[in-house]
């Protein structure tokens, strides 16, 4: 037994390992909660029409990102472990959706500072909030600037459609696709509804002037 190794010396390294991989989680997923809520905020201060206070969250939501990123960097089982992810898809999101409903380019990853599978779950998001945007449109009776959300939502319909891989390797890509193209399409109908009673109102309209000249 006098060469039986130390144990406890040998275990140290593996247990200060796990303590350091430990703490840098917790750091990463509260900072990744708190980019998540900013962005969530900020999505919904967007639809409010309130810009300084999307400003505002948006760089919250970056500088909680930025927090997770740096805990987890050394640490690939926590960096890969999903909700770091997902906090760059809602950053993603947020972006998007703040530039699309301004009729601004959208910016690519490099720009918004996320991975590019990220940006595409984000842009895939953005189409449902560029459905909202658009029906808010139309209530406000904008249905021009309701079309032009509509003609975005199916231009990043058909750049989503290009990847074609396995699921494996695109975090369930498709899926998103798909509730992308179901959100579209209900959207075409809304909107085909919306225009048809615009063009009947105004055929109405241009039927009683054209009544009231001929009594006149």
């Amino acid at each position: 037994m006098a060469d039986a190794p130390d144990l406890v010396a040998a275990v140290a390294p593996i247990r200060d390992e796990l303590v350091a991989r430990h703490e840098a989680r917790e750091t990463a997923f509260g900072a990744s909660r708190d980019a998540i809520r900013s962005a969530a905020n900020a999505i919904r201060a967007i639809h409010r029409d309130d810009p300084s206070q999307v400003a505002a969250l948006l760089d919250e939501a970056h500088a909680a990102l930025q927090v997770a990123e740096r805990a987890s960097e050394a640490h690939p089982e926590v960096r890969h472990a999903g909700f770091l992810a997902d906090a760059a898809k809602e950053v993603a999101e947020a972006e998007l959706t703040r530039a699309a409903v301004a009729g601004e380019g959208l910016p690519d990853p490099e720009t918004i500072g996320v991975d590019p599978l990220s940006w595409l779950h984000g842009l895939a998001e953005t189409v449902g909030e560029l459905r909202r945007a658009s029906l808010d449109r139309v209530r406000g009776g904008d249905l021009d600037r309701a079309e032009g959300h509509l003609a975005l939502m199916q231009e990043i319909l058909a750049a989503l459609a290009t990847i074609d891989v396995p699921d494996g390797l695109s975090r369930g890509l498709r899926r998103s696709t798909d509730a992308a193209r179901a959100i579209t399409e209900r959207t075409r109908g809304d909107l085909t509804t919306a225009v048809g009673q615009r063009e009947l109102r105004r055929a109405l309209d241009a039927h009683r002037e054209a009544l009231e000249r001929a009594g006149s």
